[in-house]
């Protein structure tokens, strides 16, 4: 083995980190209001949506014919339509509850890979924002 071979090592190690740091999915995201339910997953059960009210509805690339329901997404906001909308840094849990394209309310954008709620939207972006690329890893 040559001397030179130990410079592959950190750049082995560099492309693993950049790899690993790609496990998210890249999507958009819409803002849907209330009434929220019924829903297409847990119909008018109130306890469908977590304390926090970060919840969404699944857009058809995820619904996955309904094994999306109740599947749980770290999400943050990319950019938006609307310039520094996003709130840089900021991460959010929300969970699933409808299917986009049946819920009660309608979302600001169709098409979106997600529709969220009022609190899950406030939370990494600015209040109505039309739409927003967002990063998602389900957990």
């Amino acid at each position: 083995m040559s001397k030179a071979s130990p410079i592959w090592l950190p750049i082995f190690f560099l492309f693993a980190q950049l790899f690993h740091a790609s496990q998210a999915d890249l999507g958009t995201a819409s803002q849907y209001k209330p009434p929220y339910t019924p829903t297409e997953c847990f119909g008018n059960d109130p306890t469908q949506f977590p304390s926090s009210n970060f919840f969404a509805a699944a857009g058809e690339g995820i619904w996955d014919n309904g094994a999306a329901c109740g599947r749980q997404y770290l999400i943050s906001c990319i950019n938006s339509v609307l310039p520094k909308a996003c709130k840089a840094g900021e991460t959010i849990q929300i969970k699933i509850v409808d299917r986009a394209k049946t819920s009660q309310s309608r979302p600001t954008k169709e098409g979106t890979t997600m529709v969220l709620s009022n609190a899950a939207l406030a939370a990494i972006a600015l209040p109505n924002t039309p739409s927003l690329n967002i990063d998602f890893r389900q957990v």
